[in-house]
């Protein structure tokens, strides 16, 4: 019988891209329950506010009753002791993602041993895939179409001229 395990998706899904879903569809296939954390960072001004970042991800991950999402501050290792989590799910791109994420995840395991990271790789369709690529296309007239969820295509039409920089 297989173990069941928590899995915990960090990040700060300013907006949630068709790159995230497509590891938050394949990890709610693995992982017995799966927490998206959206990180609050009072240092950093998002393009959407907390309550927005929230609103698309649960409309768009409504669909499986294995996915939560949630908030959360400070260190990532104590939100996912908090809630019994194993494993800290993180998606990546490329060589630079790995470097970064790789030392991210020996600090982690540092901090709290019992807690895995698990690195998966997106669909070979959004390995160029970032939000701030969505942002900045949006903010120059350009079409993301594709690249996002319907709901925040519509989202980030009615935020053009309104971004924080």
């Amino acid at each position: 019988m297989a173990k069941q395990v928590t899995a915990i998706y960090p990040g700060s899904f300013d907006p949630v891209t068709n790159g995230h879903l497509d590891i938050i569809e394949r990890s709610h296939g693995i992982f017995h329950r799966v927490i998206v954390a959206v990180l609050v960072n009072v240092e950093k001004e998002p393009f959407f506010d907390i309550d927005k970042r929230l609103e698309m991800l649960r409309e768009v991950t409504q669909e499986w009753d294995n996915i939560e999402v949630e908030t959360f501050e400070g260190l990532l290792v104590k939100f996912a002791l908090a809630r019994k989590a194993q494993v800290i799910l993180r998606g990546i791109r490329a060589v630079t993602d790995y470097e970064y994420e790789f030392q991210m995840a020996l600090m982690n395991r540092r901090m709290q041993p019992e807690i895995e990271t698990v690195f998966m790789v997106p669909a070979e369709a959004y390995t160029y895939l970032s939000s701030r690529l969505v942002k900045e296309i949006s903010m120059l007239g350009g079409s993301v179409n594709g690249l996002v969820p319907s709901i925040v295509e519509d989202f980030l039409k009615g935020n053009k001229g309104s971004v924080r920089r």
